[in-house]
């Protein structure tokens, strides 16, 4: 039985209910997104700098449409909600959120976070939403890649194929 206080599930949302919950913090909100198909120290690393970076953390994250639209016809390796639950689980999350689109612009525009993350395979400038974000008065952090994490080389050494 799930005691109610580490419940994932509240934490996941849809695009209103995400919009409802973003009304109500006070702070700063932080967004990072991705597709976070199988979790590792990477994406660990990412999601703990984000949440430094301000009150509250939320999470985008590709629809498995969309995955399969960006990575190919054999991802995502996990579902959408396999793959929220899981993200929704970690305390640094404060929300998490799917998006359909191949980028999560709409999402930004519609959440409106004060600081904005991304991974270091990044630039500021090649970050989508990075311009929004910053005209109107937030920030744009790169945080730098950890080495030797990630998913396409995880898939590819347990396909035996590294």
């Amino acid at each position: 039985m799930t005691n109610s206080t580490f419940d994932p599930i509240p934490k996941i949302m849809d695009l209103e209910r995400a919009g409802a919950w973003r009304a109500r913090q006070r702070g700063r909100l932080v967004f990072t997104n991705g597709v976070f198909d199988l979790l590792h120290p990477g994406h660990v690393d990412v999601l703990l700098a984000a949440r430094t970076e301000g009150d509250a953390l939320i999470v985008g994250i590709n629809s498995d449409a969309s995955v399969k639209r960006l990575k190919g016809p054999t991802r995502p390796v996990r579902t959408l909600p396999e793959r929220s639950y899981v993200l929704a689980a970690l305390a640094v999350v404060d929300a998490v959120v799917a998006f359909d689109q191949d980028t999560p612009l709409d999402l930004i525009l519609h959440l409106r976070p004060d600081v904005l993350v991304k991974g270091g395979d990044y630039t500021i400038d090649t970050i989508v939403g990075s311009r929004e974000v910053r005209g109107w008065g937030g920030q744009v952090t790169v945080v730098p890649l950890t080495a030797g994490q990630s998913t396409t080389s995880i898939i590819e050494r347990l396909r035996g194929n590294r």
